[in-house]
C-alpha cells in the first residue's frame, strides 16, 4: 500500500511540474510552432511489467525471454534558449514480455479443466504480457554539445493488450493457505491457465529519461527508459494484489527530417 501511495504522490508532483511549464511557456518560446526541428525515431526495448520492489510471494525468477518490442516515432524539437528547449511526439510502440516465475501462497484464479480456481499457488506461473500503444511524451531537454538530455511525462494509449499463461507444477489452496489443496500438474490438461487481458487499462502514464547522441548533422543514436506511474490493471483489478508497473529501457537512432 505505501509503494501505491508513494506512487501517487511522485505523479501529482510530476503533473504540477509540467502545468507550471506549460504556463511559463508562452513567456519563454515566443510562437510555439516557430522554428521547429522534426525528428524520426526507430528502436528496440527490453524490459517488464513488474512490481516495485520483489514481493516475499515470488521467490525466483526462472525465465525470462526477449520479444520484439519496437517503436516507431516522429518527434518535433523547440529550442526555448540557451542549452533548454522542449520537445513533444508521437510514439506507436508496443511492450512484451514473457517470464517464468516461482511462487510461495501468490494468489491467483485460474481455470483448470472447466472449472474455476480461487486462492494461493504454490509453484511455477508463466506470463505473457503484450501491449500496443500510441505514446505522448512531453520532454525538458538540454543540449550538451553533440548530447541532448532530456525527461519528462508521457501518456500512452494502449491499442490492444494481453495479459494471461498458466500456473503449473504445484499447488493450490481454494480461497486462503489453509483451504482445500488441489493439485496443479505440468502438462496442458492439468495446468491452471489465465486470462486477465479485460482488466488492463488503456491509459496508462509515466516518466521517460534518455539522451540522444548525434553523430552527424542528421544522424544520431539514442537510449531512453520509461517508467510506469500507473499500474497496468484497472483500480478495481484484485486477483493480482501487486501493483504491475511497464518498465522499459530503448534504444534505437534517429533522424532529422528538418
Amino acid at each position: 500500500m505505501q509503494n501505491n501511495n508513494d506512487m501517487r504522490n511522485i505523479t501529482k508532483h510530476i503533473a504540477a511540474a509540467v502545468l507550471l511549464a506549460a504556463a511559463a511557456l508562452p513567456a519563454r518560446a515566443g510562437g510555439i510552432f516557430d522554428n521547429l526541428t522534426y525528428y524520426a525515431r526507430a528502436g528496440y526495448a527490453i524490459g517488464g511489467t513488474a512490481p516495485v520492489g520483489m514481493p516475499a510471494e515470488i521467490r525466483s525468477l526462472e525465465k525470462y525471454s526477449v520479444k520484439p518490442n519496437v517503436t516507431l516515432a516522429l518527434d518535433a524539437y523547440k529550442p526555448l534558449g540557451g542549452c533548454w528547449g522542449l520537445m513533444a511526439g508521437f510514439h506507436y510502440e508496443n511492450k512484451n514480455m514473457k517470464t517464468d516465475a516461482v511462487v510461495k501462497n501468490y494468489h491467483m484464479e485460474m481455470r483448470q479443466g472447466g472449472r474455476v480456481l480461487s486462492g494461493v499457488f504454490t509453484g511455477n506461473v508463466v506470463t505473457e504480457v503484450s501491449e500496443w500503444m500510441v505514446t505522448l511524451p512531453l520532454d525538458v531537454t538540454c543540449d550538451l554539445g553533440r548530447v541532448r538530455l532530456k525527461g519528462g511525462p508521457y501518456l500512452s494509449y494502449v491499442l490492444s493488450n494481453d495479459f494471461s499463461g498458466y500456473a503449473y507444477n504445484g499447488h493450490l489452496r481454494v480461497g486462503d493457505p489453509t483451504g482445500t489443496r488441489v493439485n496443479i500438474g505440468s502438462d496442458e490438461s492439468s495446468r491452471g491457465s489465465y486470462d486477465f487481458s479485460d482488466d488492463l487499462r488503456h491509459l496508462q502514464f509515466g516518466v521517460n529519461v534518455g539522451a540522444d547522441w548525434y553523430f552527424s548533422r542528421r544522424w544520431g543514436a539514442y537510449a531512453d527508459l520509461a517508467w510506469g506511474l500507473t499500474g497496468i490493471f484497472k483500480r478495481d483489478f484484485k486477483t493480482i494484489e501487486q501493483t504491475l508497473y511497464p518498465i522499459y529501457g530503448t534504444v534505437g537512432v534517429t533522424y532529422r527530417l528538418k
